[in-house]
């Protein structure tokens, strides 16, 4: 009986001291390891905006086809008012590596990107329809780019997401799903992968906001769509056209009705 009652004591008196214990930390968060803050999309410190709601000043684009309405920019083009690639440029700042964030929505089945380190007046590598020629006349170069794009096409399986060079001969460098090695237009690699790049269609929102962040750091740029990182590409040749200071732009194409709003920047060089 002694030794029962003394090891029920024992055990009474673990408890009591694991009871005592049981909200205190484990040893290793008491050492120099912490973790980052939780992801804010909507923390703006540091960061600029490029667009106040209400007009499109510092924007140059088509007003045939870009506009504002209910506090979005907006670019439409309808078969009775077809744009092609029709792009708005922001002119008010050219940025080279920054954080972007942005909210997108497209209706429809057609398709935008945002463009940044982008140019513009530069020759346009690609014929255009008739259509639009009739429409809105010879290409103005004003109001194409030439550049980085993050696509944003969400009725297209695959391109959501990923890393395109516009009007330039790399074209899709990094698809969805992966982190690619390059050097401009002489070799891109797989050096890992992210996801499946079906699986993270599931991701993205059809016909409702999106969330949508560009990270431009050197030759590294990354995709993250609400919260998830799409795609990283890494340009390792300096003289690349992506690695040069450029505009921020958005893109619509096809018979389409896109929205952008919520726009800011954090500008480190």
């Amino acid at each position: 009986m002694r030794l029962r009652s003394t090891i029920i004591i024992c055990l009474l008196a673990t408890s009591v001291l694991h009871a005592q214990d049981k909200d205190k930390k484990p040893k290793y968060f008491n050492d120099p390891f912490t973790q980052p803050s939780p992801i804010d999309f909507n923390d703006h410190e540091g960061y600029v905006s490029l667009f106040d709601g209400q007009t499109l000043k510092d924007w140059d684009g088509n007003p045939k086809f870009w506009r504002v309405e209910d506090g979005s920019i907006v670019g439409e083009s309808s078969k009775e008012n077809p744009s092609g690639n029709s792009y708005i440029v922001y002119k008010g700042m050219k940025a080279k590596d920054f954080t972007l964030k942005f909210e997108i929505k497209v209706d429809g089945e057609g398709g935008s990107g945002i463009q940044y380190r982008s140019q513009t007046g530069l020759p346009w590598r690609f014929p255009v329809d008739p259509k639009v020629t009739a429409n809105v006349g010879p290409v103005n170069l004003n109001w194409m780019m030439t550049g980085p794009q993050a696509d944003f096409w969400p009725s297209a399986k695959f391109w959501t997401g990923q890393f395109y060079s516009e009007n330039t001969p790399m074209r899709i460098l990094a698809w969805r799903g992966q982190v690619v090695e390059g050097f401009s237009t002489k070799s891109k690699k797989l050096m890992g992968n992210i996801g499946d790049i079906m699986d993270l269609a599931k991701i993205i929102k059809k016909n409702d906001w999106n969330q949508y962040t560009v990270i431009a750091r050197g030759g590294v740029f990354i995709h993250i769509i609400n919260g998830q990182v799409m795609a990283v590409m890494i340009d390792d040749d300096p003289k690349s056209s992506n690695n040069v200071s450029g505009y921020v732009g958005i893109e619509i194409e096809s018979t389409t009705k896109i929205y952008v709003k919520n726009m800011w920047i954090k500008k480190l060089k």
